[in-house]
């Protein structure tokens, strides 16, 4: 009797936490979030003429020499949110020394005076940033103004307009949204065609 009674109080209260933490509090929470932080709940999306063209939250790859580029990434085939992670390679691994000479030999065909930053050649420990620090958008703004037929300043005043400061004001370092900058480069200085 003490057993049956024992059973049925344990499938009892596995009934009621699994409503209770798996459906009551999920809910309450997704509601909580659409209600009062939709943009951040729903991904960050941006669209383009009503076109959704990507997140402001997650990286991705832009190759033509008129857009400015991101963080190389070491999630999946680049920037696969499914697979999200950084190459766990250590500082003295062959393969890591080999992929950043790569990135950096790349790098200097765009700008070969300026030294190459960080942040161009290394991977982010989620392979998904979307940022790139401002000395890196600087670093590819003549290959940008080239390819798009404006003036070095005009690009740069574009950067700088999209550089955002540290969170608080003391919070990590400022960087560059890469997507927001290029869509804003789309909008301000077209490619010319």
């Amino acid at each position: 009797m003490n057993i049956t009674r024992n059973l049925i109080v344990a499938l009892f209260m596995t009934v009621v936490t699994t409503l209770l933490l798996g459906v009551v509090y999920p809910l309450v929470v997704t509601g909580i979030a659409q209600a009062m932080f939709r943009d951040n709940a729903n991904g960050q999306l941006i669209q383009r003429d009503g076109k959704i063209v990507g997140s402001r939250i997650i990286g991705q790859t832009f190759s033509s020499p008129g857009y400015f580029r991101g963080r190389p990434s070491a999630a999946g085939s680049g920037y696969d949110a499914a697979n999200s992670g950084g190459t766990n390679l250590g500082p003295t691994n062959k393969k890591l020394i080999d992929a950043v000479k790569a990135n950096v030999e790349t790098a200097r065909k765009d700008n070969p005076t300026a030294p190459v930053p960080i942040d161009l050649v290394t991977a982010s420990a989620s392979g998904l940033d979307p940022h790139i620090s401002p000395a890196a958008a600087d670093f590819q703004v003549p290959r940008v103004a080239r390819a798009r037929g404006v003036s070095e300043a005009a690009v740069r005043q574009v950067v700088a307009a999209h550089t955002e400061g540290r969170q608080f004001g003391f919070f990590g370092e400022p960087r560059v949204n890469v997507l927001g900058l290029n869509l804003a480069l789309d909008r301000e200085r077209p490619i010319a065609k």
